[in-house]
């Protein structure tokens, strides 16, 4: 949620499905394997599927293919579940797959027998796979597959539903599938002198991903984009890509060409950071808290994100006008030589984009270079040592890591990147905010997740954790220090004080449990990681003038401490 200008949406209910950041792999199938469900294609109605209440129904459109998929539309405490008995082999693995659409859509399995899984997206406007894989029990000749949405929110679709594997004896529901056609619209997406970034278009029936750097295989993924590391500076490299599922490989791609840049760029981002830091956000406004100068901002701070850049009428481009009125006439030059200070004294100032009313948009190539170009024209004109992305309307994973790699291309490895996501926008890897985290990864500064404003939210280990307490912060943290982030690239965002907020202030003691828990395995509440991240990075707050407001209490505490970690 926002950090800013006091406005809160609330996120609440129950979640009853664990996550499960396991996907299919890329082996061959044997010819044995086929699709276990009945009617996996709604063809025949709600034929073989249960349904709760009376969520679910088969449409004509929109179909992921044949002629009907299921619509399931949640209403007060139904999450509108439909569900389906299949006969499966005891002792075999299966791979569980279904193509979804619309309102917050789950996937999963019980009766297993061995470990239950479970897969979920968010909202999506097209049509998207959910895969995992599961192992029956040794005596299991039966399992529950079900989809399910969330509570209150709009209708999911749902079609071509796969349980791929050996025949448990119940018949195929439609074969299994067929190896995917090769990828097309392969295209450089960004560049810095140690990396190539590329995008392609999706590929029916594909669960993955392999990609190719003259003719070797170097990474996997599960989305349409990713970025090869660990290149040579100046240097031309051919690139392919082809798609996979349980069926086998496609041919490969057309082939294109990256040449990545000369100097600069994917230095890690972060520059001459402390190895732990404090983020604090400054108010270019007064709503009531101190009004401050950039030089009045406590030492304590090691990043301070000046809020916020506005959009222009050019899209993707921002701007940013200091409100000399609003801060009791602090000038433009005052603004800078107070930057410089601050630089000098070896901290970062940065400009943060976004926050609950802004209206960036980086949604094509062209929108991405608008962005990059005006964010570096901003650095050169203030003196910025980076950005920060705090955008809430949406965001594009895709372009905004091309943007931000043209970003980096410019300014060289001391560029400072630091994102302010919701809590439900780093859930799962699939989510655009973590997909645009691990995409720009080798220059990536840190990810301060505000953790607050909003509600009750799964953790790591599949429980649900209201917000403001230990087990809040250390739980969901666990989900991006387990999901591809490094420790130095997680850090906790919290508010000031109970006015920074609608919800979520946690006093600087439960901030600090947490920081000890995750790093040294101390303070912990009932979550206790199954293992330490000494190099976590550290903390975030809304905001240096709440702070301030506050006596400076937040900053004392929490900084100390900060600082002071291992």
């Amino acid at each position: 949620m926002s950090p800013q200008r006091q406005s809160a949406r609330f996120w609440s209910g129950a979640v009853t499905a664990a996550l499960a950041l396991t996907f299919l792999g890329t082996g061959q199938a044997s010819a044995a394997d086929v699709n276990n469900a009945q009617n996996a294609g709604f063809e025949s109605g709600l034929g073989n599927w249960t349904c709760s209440a009376s969520s679910g129904t088969t449409v004509s459109s929109p179909v992921h293919s044949g002629s009907a998929a299921l619509k399931a539309t949640p209403a007060g405490q139904d999450d509108a579940q439909c569900s389906q008995t299949v006969a499966v082999k005891p002792g075999s693995t299966y791979s569980l797959s279904a193509w979804v659409q619309g309102g917050y859509a789950f996937l999963g399995v019980t009766g297993t027998g061995t470990t239950d899984v479970s897969t979920w997206t968010p909202d999506s406007s097209s049509w998207k796979q959910l895969s995992t894989s599961f192992t029956t029990g040794a005596s299991t000749t039966s399992v529950t597959v079900y989809t399910h949405g969330w509570y209150g929110q709009a209708a999911y679709y749902a079609d071509d539903v796969s349980v791929y594997g050996p025949d448990g004896g119940g018949g195929s529901g439609g074969g299994g599938p067929t190896v995917p056609a090769a990828p097309g619209g392969l295209a450089v997406s960004g560049t810095t002198s140690s990396s190539v970034s590329l995008a392609w278009n999706t590929v029916s029936g594909a669960t993955g991903y392999n990609v190719y750097r003259d003719g070797t295989k170097v990474t996997a993924v599960t989305g349409t984009s990713a970025t090869v590391t660990g290149l040579a500076a100046a240097t031309s490299y051919s690139f392919q890509v082809t798609a996979t599922n349980a069926a086998g490989e496609s041919a490969k791609s057309g082939a294109v060409t990256g040449t990545t840049a000369t100097s600069g760029g994917g230095g890690g981002g972060g520059g001459t950071l402390p190895k732990h830091a404090v983020t604090g956000y400054w108010q270019n406004f007064n709503n009531g808290a101190t009004v401050q100068k950039i030089s009045d901002v406590s030492s304590q701070y090691d990043i301070i994100a000046v809020a916020f850049a506005d959009a222009t009428t050019t899209p993707g481009a921002v701007t940013f006008t200091l409100d000399s009125a609003g801060l009791g006439g602090y000038t433009v030059d005052q603004f800078k030589a107070d930057i410089k200070a601050k630089q000098a004294a070896g901290k970062k100032v940065i400009v943060s984009v976004g926050g609950q009313n802004g209206t960036v948009s980086v949604s094509d190539s062209a929108s991405a270079t608008n962005f990059a170009n005006s964010v570096w024209s901003l650095m050169q004109t203030y003196g910025f040592d980076g950005v920060d992305i705090d955008l809430e309307n949406g965001l594009n994973a895709t372009y905004m890591s091309q943007a931000l790699r043209a970003l980096s291309a410019k300014a060289g490895s001391s560029l400072i990147i630091t994102m302010a996501p919701q809590t439900i926008d780093m859930q799962s890897t699939s989510g655009s905010y973590f997909q645009t985290a691990l995409n720009i990864k080798d220059i990536l500064t840190v990810v301060n997740m505000q953790y607050y404003n909003s509600g009750s939210m799964l953790g790591c280990d599949g429980k649900v954790y209201a917000q403001g307490s230990v087990d809040f912060l250390t739980a969901l943290a666990c989900i991006q220090l387990e999901g591809g982030l490094a420790p130095s690239q997680v850090g906790l965002g919290l508010p000031a004080s109970t006015s920074a907020a609608g919800s979520g202030y946690v006093s600087p003691t439960v901030v600090n449990n947490a920081l000890d828990c995750l790093a040294k395995g101390t303070n912990c509440g009932s979550f206790k990681p199954s293992k330490t991240y000494p190099g976590l990075r550290g903390a975030m707050t809304w905001s240096t003038n709440w702070d301030a407001s506050a006596g400076g209490s937040w900053s004392a505490s929490v900084g100390a401490h900060v600082h002071a970690l291992p």
